[in-house]
């Protein structure tokens, strides 16, 4: 090959090769556009009723929290401290163990710890004291009914029902078999059904109270109403219209479902949420929302007057559903 030829070919190998790798950096650039424009565009198109009215700061990270005659009852680390809706805390109690869950019901605090539950007067005197069913067990959150404790065993994977006696009733295990990766273990119940998160399978199992399995709801995905990452979704809540409330990790955010299982909406996102990765407890009372960051908490409080689109259908978490 003569050097004009070698030379023009060169020219031509480079130019191919340069022109690639414009076309691979543009299209790097053109995709990321259209993934900020994607993100822009679910921020604006999200629309929701909630709007944040009050935060407080908390002296530790939260570890519980019940609502009660309309105080805050907050589990911290080494104490459970009791506030009013604004935030001045009207008096607290010391706990020496580690604290997992709280439920306030009848002028009683119940304190669930990873091997044992312990209940207290209202204004922090202890009452009873509940041993665990297995020397393994690793107590994760609980709810109540009208008679019956009902406890998720992290460890042992499975619900341990109590009488409110502190007798055990018995062990309830999922015919599809719990998938707890993490603390993930949620437990709410409404009226006579129990409602519990199969996290690492992205579902909500249902029972009676005699631990009969009803059926399970979710799907996995990224889409809205459906549950991503590795165990979705952490924590569940009641509303007072009976839908149920959940709050995911990963992309943090609180939706609603009906209790037979059917996606309403999203109520807030993570945008609205704050951002990071981690999942929020959360408590519903009337029109507020009380959201737990790590050491905070926030209120949010519907608004009809915020939303773009008219609440058509209250297809949203309209105060008249909840009440």
């Amino acid at each position: 090959m003569n050097k004009p030829l070698k030379i023009i070919v060169n020219i031509l190998i480079f130019t191919l090769i340069a022109g690639f790798g414009f076309y691979v950096i543009f299209s790097i650039k053109l995709d990321d556009k259209i993934g900020n424009n994607d993100t822009e565009n679910q921020k604006t198109e999200f629309d929701s009723p909630y709007k944040k009215t009050n935060s407080f700061v908390l002296e530790s990270e939260v570890l519980g929290i019940d609502i009660y005659e309309d105080k805050l009852f907050v589990a911290l680390q080494d104490r459970i401290s009791i506030f009013d809706f604004s935030g001045n805390k009207q008096y607290d109690f010391e706990i020496e163990t580690t604290i997992r869950d709280i439920v306030v019901e009848n002028d009683t605090i119940f304190i669930l710890h990873p091997t044992e539950i312990e209940l207290y007067t209202i204004d922090g005197h202890l009452i009873d004291q509940w041993d665990a069913c297995s020397e393994n067990a690793d107590y994760c959150a609980f709810t109540t009914s009208k008679d019956y404790v009902f406890v998720t065993d992290a460890d042992n994977k499975l619900i341990v029902q109590y009488n409110k006696d502190g007798q055990l009733i018995r062990f309830i295990k999922s015919p599809k078999g719990f998938v707890i990766p993490s603390y993930a273990f949620d437990i709410i119940c409404i009226n006579d059904t129990i409602y519990c998160s199969n996290s690492g399978k992205h579902k909500i199992e249902s029972y009676t109270l005699d631990g009969t399995f009803i059926t399970s709801f979710g799907v996995s995905g990224n889409q809205s109403g459906e549950f991503a990452g590795c165990c979705n979704p952490v924590y569940l809540e009641k509303t007072e219209g009976g839908n149920i409330l959940t709050s995911e990790k990963g992309n943090p955010r609180i939706s609603s479902y009906s209790k037979d299982g059917k996606f309403r909406t999203i109520l807030l996102d993570n945008n609205m949420l704050g951002g990071g990765t981690d999942a929020y407890r959360i408590k519903i009372l009337h029109k507020n929302i009380f959201v737990v960051g790590k050491k905070s908490i926030y209120i949010y409080t519907f608004d009809c007057k915020q939303l773009r689109k008219p609440c058509s259908g209250c297809e949203l978490e309209c105060p008249k559903q909840i009440g």
